[in-house]
């Protein structure tokens, strides 16, 4: 019923239901005009012959042999053209509003579990292409919610909030239903400012749904604290792993390579976290690592414990896996036992 209400309301909103009033009227014009002129008519051949006339179609199979019925044929025909223009025009309106306003970021999204980035830099596409990519993310919606004129890219299942990253625009993303939130800095800003506005949208976010996985991107190290403070689940500084890089360039040669080929979707091996089975609760590190690589050919690089609060890379040999401990693990495609 309530579908039934909202489909009536949009009807009048865009003027079908008067359209529809004058195509019943002609239809109810046409077919009792014909049955009464043209006496060799049934009531249903009037009515198939006027819905030829009136779209224009013309089969030519029912023709008035009355002057009564030719000016009703002639009626249908004048009015046909401009009912069916104005229809198809209407129709067409529908559309090109609706494409208006995606391009314009003016429709609410109503997607669960998605990715929602809040603004957009020179980094963010090479993101959305990562996202794109990554068989854990394929078939998720991605929501960008940005102070942008337009939509910047056309991609499956890609939405855009036109405006800064309010509550208002939030909702409009469907923040409550929100599966994981990126959010970017303002390249047009100062580095201060960056930080400052991507703290500021970081508690905005978390004031709305505060069981988001929200990962923030900052330009300094000093602002972590704040981003903390913000309850930002994971903190991205981009400068600080540049340093990193580098270093390990200069010292490492081609090192950088191999971080690149982890870290990319589109190609080579991958990183994906994944929780261990209870059987192999009480096994020690090297026993759990052999058996993973015999068994799924991928590399455990680090475990996490259950509580998220203790990550060990490259752990001892002798490690004791309890239940319940998370693996990163090096493989070509996400194991399929897990």
């Amino acid at each position: 019923m309530g579908f039934l209400l909202k489909l009536y309301r949009f009807l009048r909103r865009e003027g079908f239901v008067r359209l529809l009033i004058v195509v019943l009227f002609l239809i109810l014009f046409g077919a009792t005009g014909a049955s009464y002129f043209e006496k060799d008519l049934s009531p249903l051949n009037a009515l198939w012959w006027t819905l030829v006339t009136l779209t224009t179609v013309g089969y030519g199979d029912i023709s008035p042999m009355t002057w009564g019925g030719r000016i009703i044929g002639i009626v249908l025909m004048f009015f046909g053209i401009g009912v069916l223009g104005l229809f198809t025009a209407t129709i067409a309106g529908v559309f090109v509003e609706k494409k208006f306003k995606e391009e314009k970021g003016l429709i609410e999204v109503k997607a669960k579990g998605h990715f929602i980035i809040c603004g957009w830099n020179h980094r963010a596409e090479e993101i959305v292409n990562e996202l794109r990519s990554n068989p854990d993310a394929t078939d998720k919606t991605i929501v960008l919610v940005a102070d942008i004129p337009s939509k910047p890219i056309e991609t499956e299942d890609f939405h855009f909030i036109q405006g800064e990253v309010t509550v208002e625009n939030l909702r409009k993303a469907n923040i409550k239903e929100g599966g994981t939130v990126i959010i970017l800095l303002d390249d047009k800003l100062d580095v201060y400012a960056r930080d400052a506005k991507a703290v500021l949208n970081t508690l905005t976010v978390e004031s709305e749904n505060p069981d988001v996985y929200t990962c923030v991107e900052l330009v300094n190290s000093n602002n972590i604290d704040h981003c903390i403070r913000a309850r930002a689940d994971e903190i991205i500084v981009g400068e600080e792993y540049s340093g990193k890089l580098l270093c390990q360039a200069a010292v490492n040669h081609g090192i950088t390579t191999v971080i690149s080929e982890i870290l990319s979707r589109k190609y080579g091996n991958d990183l994906y976290k994944i929780t261990l089975p209870d059987s192999y609760e009480g096994m020690s590190f090297v026993e759990v690592l052999s058996l993973m690589k015999q068994e799924s050919n991928c590399l455990i690089v680090a475990i996490q414990s259950l509580s998220g609060d203790v990550f060990q890379t490259n752990p001892s040999a002798d490690y004791v896996v309890k239940k319940g401990d998370r693996a990163v693990v090096i493989s070509d495609k996400r194991p399929k036992a897990f």
